[in-house]
């Protein structure tokens, strides 16, 4: 009899494997196993400098440097690639992708399909007949609030080499607008949570055309988009389009589609329909 599969889980940005906790322990209250990756310079790798502290020093922050920069999305692969590598020994695999590490995941099956059974997009970047930063001057993104993350930008990107935030801020704009974009239907103490789980430093590089699904590889996965239909980071719409752009370059392997209710954050810290969508798919 087939080992069952392992669900190998893939964070987005700002994010690490930590905030995938609650959702591991209910897909293993639900008897499967899983492995949550920390993409290169992410969870104990990541940088927190000392004025990222309280009180934090603003200036200070700006200029420190920070172990992300440099990471490339190839960086980003390799290392998913080698963990996939490690979970195949075991059965079959199925990589499941939050929204920034859709790029990611989608890159990995393009180099290496081989390894996995089925992908699973929830909320994710799926690039198809656009690079990632393309879509944001597309009529879909349009009600995106694209300053979300400005009014807690730190330092220079081009100066620094990464991007950095400060999740800590008490600016009631920003935090506002960390709300809206990612948890506006979490509670208060939810959210908040949440947000200290973030790390400040993001990698700049999302990939370039060569990155996009291809057909002859990414095409030969079976895959499931999981929709999140109160999502305003990554509205529906795009989500829908993605999987629209997804269809036409592989018709004969159309995603399956799913939705959850929620924002962006909220099948995070409320996991069990998220849990048990994903259990149903071990069984396809």
């Amino acid at each position: 009899m087939q080992n069952p599969p392992t669900f190998v889980l893939v964070h987005g940005a700002f994010a690490n494997s930590f905030s995938f906790a609650p959702l591991q322990a209910e897909l293993a209250l639900l008897g499967h196993r899983s492995a949550a990756v920390d993409l290169p310079g992410h969870g104990f790798g990541a940088t927190y400098p000392a004025a990222y502290q309280t009180p934090q020093d603003l200036d200070a922050l700006a200029a420190e440097p920070g172990a992300i920069k440099g990471v490339t999305l190839a960086d980003n692969v390799a290392h998913v690639i080698e963990v996939l590598e490690r979970a195949k020994r075991n059965g079959p695999t199925i990589l499941v992708a939050h929204s920034r590490g859709g790029a990611t995941v989608t890159a990995v099956a393009n180099a290496r399909p081989d390894l996995i059974d089925r992908l699973v997009y929830v909320s994710a970047w799926c690039p198809v007949d656009l690079d990632v930063n393309d879509y944001y001057a597309e009529p879909e993104m349009a009600d995106v609030d694209a300053g979300a993350l400005a009014l807690a930008l730190v330092g220079n990107p081009a100066e620094l080499g990464l991007l950095r935030v400060n999740f800590r801020t008490a600016d009631p704009a920003a935090l506002a607008g960390f709300r809206q974009a990612f948890a506006a239907d979490l509670t208060d103490d939810e959210f908040r949570t949440f947000l200290n789980t973030f790390q400040p430093d993001e990698n700049l590089d999302v990939g370039t055309s060569a990155d996009r699904a291809q057909a002859a590889t990414w095409g030969r996965v079976p895959r499931t988009y999981v929709r999140l239909a109160a999502d305003t980071s990554l509205p529906p719409a795009v989500q829908d389009r993605m999987i629209r752009e997804a269809d036409a370059l592989t018709p004969g392997n159309p995603f399956d589609v799913r939705t959850l209710e929620g924002s962006h954050l909220r099948w995070l810290v409320r996991p069990k329909p998220a849990a048990e969508l994903l259990a149903g798919l071990a069984a396809l």
